[in-house]
């Protein structure tokens, strides 16, 4: 049957770069690779709390890492930076702390910063907040998986594809739906396609999103 591959591992070196730049030797390897994820786990947790009060979506498209020996340099893709930065004028300095804390890191300076993307709908973690907040609030899968489309458009893709499964309407049979707008030629290599899985806990149950967006290439 068909093998499914994640779209972004399968073309790295092609079209896809890596999220994290750094190099350790094996004995070290799986303390980095923790470190790693304890960073994004801090930063998307305070990105959490401090943006609850806004529509409940974060707006982190990716957080990229690049480790040397001296600095851990940390840049945020957002698609609302506003958020984050209004309000309290010493946000980055206090989620510095907070990651600082957590990962009790001495002799290396940690630096955070905030990049903005231009079209944030073109991206498919925000676009996955989006639906599992029209989900949260008992929106029909159906109107919810358009309205997406109807954002990729406006971003101006070339092709989405938007999967959700799971106990879709709180039935008692989970299945899975899906529905393509544009292309998304998955099996070629060249073709820039930008993926994203997202798990929403609905009350009665886990459902899936799965998103690929086709962004340009062949």
């Amino acid at each position: 049957m068909g093998q499914k591959i994640n779209p972004l591992g399968f073309r790295l070196g092609t079209t896809q770069s890596h999220h994290s730049l750094w190099f350790a030797q094996p004995k070290n390897y799986s303390e980095s690779l923790q470190e790693d994820q304890k960073i994004r786990d801090c930063i998307k947790n305070y990105v959490q709390k401090t943006m609850k009060i806004y529509s409940g979506v974060e707006g982190i498209a990716r957080i990229k890492l690049q480790k040397r020996i001296d600095l851990i340099q940390v840049i945020i893709y957002m698609g609302f930076p506003k958020l984050l930065i209004e309000g309290k004028p010493r946000k980055i300095e206090e989620l510095q702390m907070n990651v600082q804390k957590k990962l009790n890191c001495v002799n290396r300076k940690l630096n955070i910063t905030i990049s903005r993307i231009a079209n944030p709908y073109g991206h498919p973690t925000i676009l996955a907040e989006f639906i599992a907040g029209q989900l949260k609030n008992r929106v029909s899968f159906r109107k919810a998986m358009k309205k997406a489309i109807e954002l990729t458009d406006q971003a101006g893709t070339k092709g989405v594809q938007v999967q959700i499964a799971g106990r879709i309407d709180g039935k008692e049979i989970a299945r899975v739906e899906w529905i393509r707008e544009g292309r998304v030629p998955l099996q070629t290599i060249r073709a820039k396609i930008d993926y994203c899985s997202y798990t929403v806990r609905t009350i009665y149950g886990v459902l899936g999103i799965k998103i690929w967006i086709f962004v340009n290439g062949e």
